[in-house]
């Protein structure tokens, strides 16, 4: 007998944890249909079915609880060995997590510093996903964007940089002979760029008084390094926010077009693990990152104020 299909055995457990496919999507960030055509392999290994799909959702079969409660007891037995292992192994090594923007815009950039400061503390830098949660049993530190601070057990959470928004683009956009930005009604002929969807745009139309269409043009950018690349690159207009294109105004590769901000309402957040930790020298590298950051976000809040 051929062994058991292991990627659709944990694609099942967490479909059956979390109640529905579409949650086991998200928690894995896969697509719903292959959630389904995993669960679906795995029935056909089986030979029997999970779900009963007679209704509107699937719902699991009494074959379908047995198998995922000693599967959910099984995965938990396995991340634990795996936790010790990892503890073990790299006791010294600080995770910290940081979503896309953060750690392109201005974390990295950064780094060098921290590690002539700290060269004898072994960094691992990983992404956070924006709206899903950070795991802090494998996390010391994350950046995050959120409209309200994070609350949630095993971290702590406080502000580290604005959200606050505002139109740029690259200056060979606007004529060589301009000496005042263009008024609020002329951004949209010089072509929008979004962020995930239009909302941003639509927002700040309002907010200028301007007529919002249905169906703003301009392409949608899956996350906002790529919407910044192709700002920088000359093909549009994007509602930028300050705290990530400072070192892009600062040095004339963006140009500001506009007072009316949005997202005054989000921040960045620097959220800290308060998961216990018995080795001193992890808690002492944890710590001396703290300081750090929160060094050079004072260092540079005057330019990007």
């Amino acid at each position: 007998m051929s062994q058991p299909p292991l990627n659709a055995l944990r694609v099942f457990e967490a479909a059956a944890r979390l109640g529905s496919f579409a949650a086991a999507a998200e928690a894995l960030f896969v697509t719903q249909s292959a959630v389904s055509h995993q669960i679906r392999h795995l029935e056909d290994w089986l030979g029997a079915p999970l779900f009963d799909r007679s209704g509107r959702r699937p719902r699991l079969l009494p074959r379908g609880e047995a198998l995922a409660r000693d599967l959910t007891l099984a995965l938990g037995g396995i991340d634990a060995a795996c936790r010790r292992a990892r503890d073990s192994a790299a006791a010294n090594e600080l995770v910290v997590a940081a979503i896309p923007s953060v750690a392109v815009c201005w974390l990295i950039p950064r780094l060098p510093g921290f590690r002539a400061l700290h060269p004898d503390i072994a960094l691992r830098v990983i992404y956070a996903h924006h709206g899903h949660a950070v795991d802090f049993g494998d996390v010391d530190l994350a950046f995050v964007f959120s409209d309200s601070p994070p609350r949630g057990p095993g971290f702590r959470a406080q502000g580290f940089l604005s959200g606050i928004s505002v139109p740029v683009c690259s200056p060979r956009l606007l004529p060589d002979a301009a000496d005042l930005p263009p008024a609020p009604a002329d951004l949209p002929a010089m072509g929008l760029l979004h962020d995930a969807d239009t909302a941003g745009w639509q927002l700040w139309l309002q907010r200028a008084g301007l007529p919002v269409p249905a169906d703003l043009p301009g392409p949608v950018f899956q996350d906002f390094n790529l919407l910044r690349a192709a700002a920088l690159s000359g093909q549009g207009v994007a509602i930028c926010s300050l705290a990530m294109i400072a070192t892009d105004l600062a040095e004339g590769a963006l140009v500001r077009l506009s007072d009316i901000a949005v997202l005054e309402e989000f921040d960045y957040y620097l959220t800290i693990s308060d998961a216990p930790v018995a080795d001193e020298a992890r808690l002492a590298a944890r710590a001396a990152f703290i300081d750090w950051v929160l060094a050079e976000r004072a260092a540079s809040q005057p330019a990007e104020a």
